[in-house]
Order: structure tokens, then C-alpha cells, then sequence
């Protein structure tokens, strides 16, 4: 997906170097791409603090009467999404699947918790039970790519 400012397409590309990026900077992309594919929407986006449970993005429209709630689950490579041990995890409106695409701008699949919770797959091993979104389930042209799912952030 490109962007434009002035018809002239700005890339927002990752530039590290395969092997050198560690989890917590793979999750730091999805979280500030997706912030700033909010912020050209309109949106005053928040990033939450790292590591904490539940939403990973505050953003409010320009006049404030809008909030929307972001999950962000970012991924080094086309996988199938960990949820945890049970799909009723995910919060708040929507779900962004961040897909880091070296050397090119992350694929982003924006999906609501429901459709989140309709598709996961739920796994039993030795007692222990864990939730995981297919690729099958996400990478799908009704959710890639999709921001205006969310709105504008301009009333």
C-alpha cells in the first residue's frame, strides 16, 4: 500500500537487515506502522505502554468526538497469530495484523475482535490449551490493507 502527499508516493519501508531484528523491535514496527498509517487517516493515535495486556493503540478523531481502540499483533513472517489461551482475548474495536515484508512496507490485515474470535482455532496440547488465528483465516482481501474499515479521524 502507498501512500501520497502532493500525489507523489511516499514508501514507508523497514530497513534492517534479516537476522538482526529481535522480537520486541518486530513488535515495535507493527505497533508505529500502524500508528502511522492511523495518523493519515485523520487520527491523533497514543501508543499504550509496551508489554502491557490488552490494547496498544488510543486513537480519537480530530474533534474528539470518535475513540477507537487498537490491538496490534505484529509478525517477522506470514504465521499463523498466537491469541493466547483462549480467542476471547482480544479487546477493544479492532484487531491489526502487522506482517513485517522485508525490505518492503509492512502487510497489514485490520480485522474486529469478532471476526478475530469467529476464525481462531483453538489447539489441545498435553492439557494446556492455546489459540491461534491460521493464515488462511487473515490474508484475505477483506481485511488487507483495509484502514477504512476504522473511519477517518476528520469529521
Amino acid at each position: 500500500m502507498r501512500y501520497f502527499y502532493k500525489n507523489k508516493p511516499v514508501p514507508m519501508r523497514t530497513k534492517f537487515p534479516r537476522g538482526v531484528v529481535t522480537n520486541q523491535t518486530t513488535g515495535n514496527i507493527g505497533l508505529f506502522y500502524a500508528c502511522y498509517a492511523l495518523t493519515l487517516r485523520g487520527w491523533n493515535v497514543m501508543p499504550t505502554a509496551r508489554n502491557a495486556r490488552g490494547i496498544d493503540i488510543v486513537a480519537y478523531s480530530q474533534n474528539a468526538d470518535r475513540t477507537v481502540l487498537v490491538q496490534v499483533k505484529t509478525l517477522s513472517r506470514m504465521r499463523r497469530v498466537g491469541l493466547g489461551s483462549s480467542a476471547d482475548s482480544s479487546i477493544g474495536d479492532f484487531v491489526v495484523i502487522c506482517v513485517r515484508d522485508y525490505p518492503n512496507e509492512p502487510k497489514c490485515f485490520v480485522m474486529k475482535p469478532s471476526e478475530v474470535r469467529k476464525l481462531a482455532k483453538s489447539y489441545e496440547k498435553n492439557g494446556k490449551t492455546s489459540c491461534w488465528l491460521p493464515v488462511s483465516s487473515y490474508d484475505d482481501a477483506k481485511y488487507r490493507g483495509r484502514w477504512e474499515r476504522i473511519g477517518s479521524g476528520v469529521a
